[in-house]
């Protein structure tokens, strides 16, 4: 055979190697996989512009109405009202007692309430609160209006996580997480900025600066109680800003979840009873005591945590050292760095690992209930009378960033124990028995670590 003719037959072997090659690929990704990969890009980025804003406006108003009891005491409050010295702390702290006790019920009964209607009522009723806060005439009233304001503002954020998972597939939970809490981190500029112009209302009505801010913000908070009734979707199937199209593949994204939700979305008592002695929802709640605010874009969980927790850690013992104020001014960027990404990769990382739908609402109420003690603490810990070195309270925090990174290896040591388990019985050919309920612990379920 001539070169020219051997030439043309390697080419002729490529173009069927390359043939093959196409056909092969074809067959484990159907020709419309692709297309179907971009219009679920498209609908998830939907739910980015219709949903996500949705929540973390509701998180911004929240923090705001919680958080300006500190800027109406700089503004005159304890004066005005005749709060005697440790009162203030009280009533920072009473707030965290009653948000608590709201955080566990509320997430084993908000779906079966039904997001729609749970998210305006609630928001209605802080928002009404908040409002009447700035008529208060003594501590009692005061005391009154903080219980009230966190029982109510209690049901929220497990009302806001678990109607994420309902939205989102827990791959793409984790940054949507991290929304929420970037707009608790937004509540601290934009709190600053709201009271410095508020400040100017001093004595309009007769009235001072703080009472008008309670009055405006629980002005605000109410109308947009009124706009959730239209923003906050029933389910997808309802939902106005979604075409048949967006619906169908909601439709398959929910087929998707089943696989590893493993429940119809309502909590019985076997879910409350599998949460509860489930080590994991303790592990991740006793951490998240320790950290206090947001998240990351990796689709590991472990890694992030154990990589920020020391940053913090950083920061709060350049705030112990004597150093300079522009020093410590940048000890307070490494801190919030460290706490916002914390918490939430915490959050979602439990929920990522839960099933079925009940036993993951029961595991948030127990990781949200036990977050919010660190907020009854950090009530007493940091009293006005150890400003402006708050040496206390700053020592507490650093062990508890340290307390978290060290549970965060244990939680993980704890996920691979089970993993290897899981392995072993599926080598060994274990097939789940009909008829019992599926969660977590099955070995078709895979942690996420």
């Amino acid at each position: 055979m001539s070169n020219p003719d051997v030439k043309e037959g390697r080419l002729s072997d490529l173009g069927k190697n390359e043939q093959i090659c196409r056909e092969y690929l074809e067959q484990d990704e159907p020709p419309d996989t692709v297309e179907n990969k971009k219009k679920e890009k498209a609908l998830v980025r939907r739910l980015d512009l219709f949903i996500a804003p949705v929540m973390m406006m509701l998180m911004l108003i929240s923090y705001l109405d919680r958080g300006n009891i500190g800027a109406a005491a700089t503004m005159g409050m304890a004066e005005d009202i005749s709060l005697k010295k440790g009162q203030l702390n009280t009533a920072v702290s009473v707030f965290y007692i009653f948000y608590i006790l709201a955080e566990f019920p509320t997430s084993i009964l908000v779906k079966r309430l039904q997001f729609n209607r749970v998210i305006p009522v609630i928001t209605f009723c802080w928002g009404t609160v908040c409002l009447c806060t700035g008529f208060v005439k003594n501590f009692g009233g005061l005391i009154t209006c903080r219980i009230l304001l966190g029982f109510f503002e209690g049901c929220l954020f497990p009302s806001m996580t678990l109607l994420l998972c309902n939205w989102y597939l827990r791959e793409e939970l984790g940054i949507r997480v991290a929304y929420l809490f970037i707009a608790s981190a937004l509540s601290g500029a934009f709190g600053g900025l709201i009271a410095w112009g508020i400040l100017y209302m001093d004595g309009v009505s007769g009235m001072p600066g703080w009472r008008w801010l309670y009055i405006i913000e629980g002005i605000i908070t109410l109308l947009w109680a009124f706009a959730c009734i239209f923003l906050v979707p029933k389910d997808y199937q309802t939902a106005y800003f979604l075409s048949d199209s967006d619906k169908a593949i909601m439709r398959q994204r929910a087929e998707r979840m089943e696989t590893y939700s493993g429940g119809g979305g309502h909590y019985t008592k076997a879910d409350i009873k599998e949460a509860a002695k489930d080590i994991k929802s303790w592990g991740h709640g006793i951490i998240q005591i320790a950290v206090v605010t947001i998240l990351y874009r990796y689709q590991t969980r472990f890694l992030p945590l154990v990589c920020m927790a020391p940053i913090g850690i950083t920061g709060y013992a350049i705030l112990l050292s004597p150093v300079s104020p522009r020093v410590q001014y940048f000890a307070t960027y490494l801190i919030a760095t460290a706490c916002f990404l914390c918490t939430g990769g915490n959050i979602a990382w439990l929920s990522g690992n839960c099933a079925p739908d009940g036993k993951r609402a029961a595991s948030l109420g127990i990781l949200l209930s036990l977050t919010n003690i660190g907020g009854v603490v950090s009530g007493q810990i940091y009293q006005t009378s150890s400003a402006p070195k708050f040496t206390l309270g700053h020592a507490w925090s650093l062990g508890c960033l340290a307390f978290a990174w060290c549970g965060w290896w244990v939680v993980r040591a704890m996920y691979i124990r089970r993993e290897a388990r899981k392995d072993k019985k599926l080598a060994e050919g274990y097939v789940r028995a009909h008829g019992n309920m599926f969660t977590d612990r099955e070995p078709e379920f895979r942690y996420m670590i």
